[in-house]
Parts: C-alpha cells; sequence; structure tokens
C-alpha cells in the first residue's frame, strides 16, 4: 500500500487566494473627516473654527491673575498682628531681662544709711531690700555689724508673679530722725526710727 505525499509547494509560487476572505477597513489607518477652518482674526492670533465650536490661539502672554482686595487685607492684618506680638514679646523679654540685670533673683537690693548715732560714714548700717516668697523682708546690719542683725518683715505682694516684683528703699531725715521709706511699684511703706530700730508707721 503506497502513501502519496503532497508535493512541496514552491518559494517562487504565489499564495493561493482565499476566496472566503475579505479585507476589512478597519486594519488600515483612516484619516478623519476634517471639517476645520483655519483663520486670523483681526488682532492676528490664530482661530480654529469646527462647527460651533471656536479656538482662539493668543499670540501675547496669558493676562496676569489679579489677586482679590480682601486677600491683600487679610494678608496684612495678619502680619500687623504678628508684628505686633512680636514687639509685645521682646518688649516684655526686654523688660525683664533688665529687671534681671539690676536686681537679681530673688529681686534683691542693698544700700549704706547713716541712720544711728554710732553710725559713720566709714561705718554705715547696712540694708538688704529682697523679696522673698512674695514677702518683702529687710535685713539690717547696724553699724555694718552682721552680728547685731535684724530682719524687718514687710508687707506681701498681691500679685500673679510677686516673685518677680523688685523693691527699693530710700532714708529720709524727718524732724531729727531718719525714717525707712519702702517702695513696693507705686505703693511706699513707711518705717518710723525710735532710735533703736525701725517700727512700721
Amino acid at each position: 500500500m503506497t502513501t502519496s505525499i503532497p508535493a512541496r509547494a514552491s518559494r517562487t509560487q504565489p499564495p493561493i487566494p482565499d476566496d472566503d476572505f475579505e479585507e476589512d477597513d478597519s486594519y488600515y489607518p483612516q484619516r478623519m473627516p476634517s471639517s476645520a477652518i483655519r483663520y486670523q482674526d483681526t488682532q492676528g492670533n490664530q482661530v480654529i473654527q469646527r462647527g460651533r465650536q471656536r479656538i482662539v490661539i493668543h499670540n501675547e502672554l496669558p493676562p496676569k491673575r489679579r489677586t482679590h482686595w480682601l486677600l491683600i487685607l487679610g494678608t496684612g492684618m495678619l502680619l500687623m498682628f504678628l508684628l505686633y506680638l512680636g514687639v509685645n514679646w521682646v518688649g516684655n523679654w526686654w523688660a525683664m531681662h533688665q529687671m534681671d540685670a539690676s536686681y537679681g533673683f530673688p529681686r534683691t537690693y542693698q544700700m549704706d544709711a547713716i541712720v544711728y548715732p554710732g553710725d559713720s560714714a566709714a561705718n554705715p548700717s547696712h540694708y538688704i531690700f529682697l523679696t522673698l516668697n512674695g514677702t518683702i523682708e529687710i535685713i539690717e546690719l547696724p553699724h555694718g555689724d552682721s552680728a547685731h542683725a535684724r530682719i524687718y518683715k514687710g508687707p506681701a505682694l498681691l500679685s500673679d508673679n510677686p516673685a518677680l516684683i523688685p523693691v527699693t528703699g530710700e532714708f529720709k531725715n524727718v524732724r531729727g530722725k531718719v525714717e525707712m521709706l519702702v517702695h513696693i511699684q507705686s505703693q511706699v511703706v513707711v518705717y518710723v526710727n525710735d532710735g533703736i530700730q525701725f517700727k512700721p508707721q
């Protein structure tokens, strides 16, 4: 029994067309129908019009967007408020720095005075005015001698930060006796000299 082998197709033989094959136009790029009209307007801008759609290509740069005046006003007010806070903070800091440099912490003020009969320019009495725990205390060293030191308790300070309030003192001759005047902000507390020590008036 012999089997016939089909002969190989020649390379030069054209392919046999398939009658069932039909070409489809979708396989090929199609140029879209265009009815666009291009022209230039009176200002020299290029215009592309397709039906009711119109595109204008401007030659100059687009106009700058204007900022609304409320935004400018709001920004200015915010900057002024921040400037006020900054100036206020710097002012408070500077005042506190001056207090610390002048009176230290706790607030302390010292001075010498000729008060008692035994005092002299060489050996005056020494006074330390101190703000301690919100209370004024005055330390007296008669004739500069710490062995006979006295402590006068002053008034309590009613404030938010009493420890930061400085106290100062001065001595004035009133009717032949030297009185001690204690200055606490705008308040003055007078201590009367009885010849031996001071007593609050």
